[in-house]
């Protein structure tokens, strides 16, 4: 069978069993503060497991794409030097809302496993939960019960906690589980060692292929265990395992799964996987295979490369890819982008997406490499000045702070380091790379410090109505809230049976309010403010800074929950001037223009696009032009609820990629030929209410993406007045010219006369000062010494004035100090062969000699400079750096 047909298989099997087959949700995690990255099958069905929402089937399955790179799941350094850890995987799933359970899960899995995949049954064991006296929870007899009379004693192995019961996170649903693996070794590995004692032991060919999840319990912030409101099944097949044991491979590698890509790379590399003679080269396919598919992916859903949090995530893997290439493979120029179409042909069927999207995922993964590989030279460049400066000193061992400068800096992952150094003659101070890189990491737990305490419930509900399309206040009920400590102080965290206040979501940003309650605070007012709203999950979570509102929530009966209105008619005007100005760019710039973030306030509107040149002032003044003319039409909104999304998408209505949509959508439309989108945000009833529309800036984001801010309304209305003042003020100043711009043309080129001229004369005093530094040059054996205090215009001419010199003194040094703008300054300046011949490092001599003037710097080892703020210790300082020679 090949990969298709596996994967079409469990869901016709699934089907059969009526299950409803959803598609996967997107790669990055939408709502879910707990998530970075959808890590499990699970995840996008958390809250129906927790009570928080309803599933549109009791009885679900699908394929999801997962990634797992941080946090608790990461297997990223794994990827590549084993057959069978991924970055990004399928995860096959079928999903039991409170209806079958355990007796159906393991018996329906042996059937498709033995029956519909016909993998041999003597292959095959299975793990049962043994219990846990600490939590609680005893050993899973049902589970044993089920399994005894399909597999017999023998097959059944008993698992602790660390195997055998599922946690998502630290806190959330989990339970029990049965885990299936499968024996792959050859027969006479087989019969001379039992299956059973290699399971969990990591062995390459003895494997989990689907873990048989029981949710029954849901773990609290407090470590407990409480039985969840119904039982659940939640169940996780990898699917390139399933690949490996339905297709007789020994390696996930080997299936067709990744050979496309494998073999693309045997073309582009000249090398053969697999040839055995090159083991690393073998690994770098692997590793860069893998790769492919969760940049690729990420991208597509909305993730782009970038130097903090999730977007971090997907340059590393990017760059870990690059860096194999490179090393490995002998890609010099970038090649990894070329890999994005065939990946797209293979997906096409089941996740569209991405060749949807191929061109613009192939450019920015270009852009990306492009510039990884200026900086994998660098890192090399510094690995050989840290080799060659410790076999000077007849030191073997980098030390822990230099490997984690290499790969905090320069992208090097701990194995390639310690790799190049082996191939030295080096070793790596492991334990000390670890103490930097957990020293970096409590940093960032520090930075992003938030401590929740377990919700309180006070009442029941079937959920959360939100009422802020169509009512800006309404009577409502406390169902729950919880305490979160921040780094800033203390939050409450307030969830309603109904509410107006839109959660943050879709790029606008949450409401603002007031929680009105007829029994009172304890200070006697009446009013708890509510400074945001979040979605979490499907809760929307109204946030408060007000203190000591315990007694006050607990007791409270109905209370009035009231949105600021001013604040969100501003939001509205700038979410429907969104929507307008994306039609009018695809109309100037193209069709290819799609959102790529958004984010949008009562103050701003900021909107990114995938646009590959710099939107040039013109184009821009008729998008502008084409927005203010449909606010000048006053376009009515037409709003249409509950709308099949497969009918939508037939009708034209654009959606945005990385969303994940239900069943059915919301679609506004402003003129259903200008723009018609899906979207969940609140808008105005007719564009003439934005009054008129302004960009304010735009600049480039990241590769292939560009970003626009503009500004509506009264706010609009400012930025133009506050340029009419300004332009009445240079007016003035420049006496009402009868032509302004001749006026302010004229006044620059008189300015650049006069810095032509100020030019000139600066360099009139260098050369005069050379000659006069010439005469007060030290002879030594082997060099020549100038140290002067300088009287120069600016700190570039302390450079100047030491290249110069160099060119006209051999074996020069030369230390300079100077006072520019009542600072000091100081310079050192060491021939380049002399910094080869001595080990002289200019910008270590700087630093000393600063501590002089209080100061600090640094620089090359052949020029540095150094700045301070005590003038009166320049003398010393050159005194210093005479001692130093």
């Amino acid at each position: 069978m090949t990969s298709h047909q596996i994967r079409q298989a469990f869901l016709d099997f699934f089907r059969s069993k009526e299950h409803l087959i959803v598609p996967s949700a997107p790669l990055v995690a939408k709502n879910d503060p707990t998530l970075m990255f959808n890590n499990s099958g699970m995840a996008q069905f958390k809250d129906f497991f927790l009570g928080n929402g309803t599933p549109p089937s009791r009885r679900i399955a699908d394929t999801q794409k997962c990634l797992r790179v941080s946090g608790k799941h990461n297997d990223l350094e794994d990827v590549g030097f084993d057959t069978y850890h991924h970055t990004m995987f399928e995860m096959l799933g079928n999903w039991s809302f409170g209806d079958y359970f355990k007796k159906e899960a393991i018996t329906w899995a042996w059937e498709l496993l033995t029956e519909v995949y016909q993998l041999p049954k003597d292959r095959l064991y299975v793990s049962v939960f043994e219990g846990d006296s600490k939590d609680g929870v005893p050993f899973d007899q049902e589970a044993w019960d089920l399994w005894k009379p399909i597999v017999g004693e023998d097959r059944i192995i008993l698992g602790n906690k660390k195997d055998n019961f599922w946690e998502m996170g630290d806190t959330g649903p989990c339970g029990p589980c049965s885990e299936i693996h499968i024996d792959l070794r050859p027969a006479a590995e087989v019969a001379e060692i039992s299956g059973k004692s290699l399971v969990n032991n990591d062995h390459p060919q003895v494997v989990e292929i689907w873990n048989l999840v029981f949710m029954q319990f849901e773990r609290k912030a407090d470590s407990s265990l409480v039985p969840l409101p119904a039982t659940h099944v939640d169940t996780g097949m990898g699917f390139e395992r399933l690949c490996m044991a339905v297709q007789n491979k020994t390696s996930n590698y080997d299936t067709d799964v990744f050979q496309n890509t494998i073999q693309v790379l045997e073309t582009l590399s000249g090398k053969k996987y697999g040839a055995n003679n090159e083991p690393f080269a073998d690994i770098a396919m692997r590793v860069i295979a893998d790769h492919i598919r969760a940049v690729a992916f990420a991208i597509t859903d909305g993730q782009l490369p970038s130097n903090n949090k999730a977007g971090y995530v997907i340059r590393r893997i990017l760059r870990r890819a690059v860096r194999y290439g490179y090393s490995y493979l002998g890609f010099q120029e970038p090649f990894f982008y070329k890999l994005v179409a065939v990946l797209a042909d293979q997906f096409k069927d089941v996740f569209a997406e991405l060749k949807s999207q191929e061109e613009f995922v192939t450019r920015v993964i270009l852009e990306e490499e492009k510039s990884f590989l200026r900086t994998l030279e660098s890192g090399l460049k510094r690995l050989d000045v840290i080799v060659n400066s410790l076999k000077e000193k007849g030191i073997n061992t980098i030390a822990g702070d230099e490997v984690f400068e290499l790969s905090d800096t320069f992208g090097f992952p701990v194995d390639l380091t310690a790799l190049i150094a082996r191939e030295k003659g080096f070793q790596i101070d492991e334990i000390g790379f670890q103490d930097a890189l957990t020293e970096q990491k409590n940093r960032s737990r520090q930075d992003a410090a938030k401590e929740a305490t377990d919700w309180i419930e006070l009442r029941e509900a079937d959920g959360v109505e939100f009422l802020g399309y169509d009512f800006e206040e309404t009577h409502s009920q406390i169902i729950k809230y919880r305490k979160v400590k921040t780094k800033t102080g203390e939050e409450y965290h307030i969830v309603l049976d109904r509410t107006p206040f839109y959660a943050e979501m879709g790029g606008q940003v949450g409401d603002t309010g007031v929680l009105l309650l007829d029994n009172g605070l304890a200070d006697g007012k009446k009013t708890i403010r509510i400074i945001d709203t979040k979605k979490e999950n499907d809760l929307f979570v109204h946030i408060s800074l007000d203190k000591n509102l315990d007694d006050a929530l607990r007791n409270a009966g109905i209370i009035v929950a009231k949105i600021d209105s001013e604040r969100r008619e501003k939001i509205k005007a700038n979410h429907s001037a969104t929507h307008l100005m994306l039609s009018a760019m695809r109309e100037v710039l193209g069709t290819h223009i799609g959102q790529k973030g958004s984010y949008l306030n009562d103050e701003v509107l900021r909107f990114d696009f995938s646009h590959f040149a710099k939107v040039t002032d013109e184009e821009l003044q008729k998008i502008e032009d084409r927005v203010n003319e449909k606010i000048r039409e006053d376009i009515a909104l037409d709003e249409r609820r509950n709308v099949p999304i497969q009918q939508a998408l037939d009708q034209g209505a654009t959606a945005t990629f990385g969303e994940k949509y239900g069943d059915f959508v919301r679609l506004i439309i402003f003129d259903p030929t200008y723009s018609f989108e899906l979207c969940g945000g609140t808008h105005i009833p007719s564009t003439g209410q934005i009054g008129v529309f302004k960009f304010i800036s735009e600049g480039s984001v990241s590769a292939g993406v560009r970003r626009v801010e503009a500004v509506t309304g009264a706010k609009a209305l400012d930025i133009m007045r506050h340029q009419e003042e300004t332009l009445n003020k240079i007016k003035d100043l420049l006496k009402n010219p009868t032509d302004l711009v001749k006026a302010v043309e004229s006044l620059l080129e008189e300015r650049n006369g006069l810095q032509k001229r100020i030019v000139s004369l600066e360099n009139e005093k260098i050369q005069s000062l050379k000659s006069t530094l010439v005469d007060t040059m030290k002879k030594h054996s082997t060099f020549n010494l100038i140290v002067e205090k300088v009287d120069v215009p600016n700190a570039d001419s302390l450079k100047q004035l030491s290249y110069e010199l160099r060119d006209q003194i051999e074996n020069l040094i030369a230390v300079f100090g100077t006072e520019i703008a009542g600072k000091p300054q100081l310079s050192v300046f060491i021939a380049e062969n002399i910094v080869q011949e001595t080990g002289l490092n200019a910008g270590k001599i700087v630093k000393d000699l600063a501590k002089e003037i209080r100061g600090g710097g640094g620089g090359q080892p052949f020029f540095a400079t150094a700045g301070g703020s005590d003038v009166s210790g320049l003398d010393a300082a050159l005194d210093k750096a005479k001692g130093l020679f």
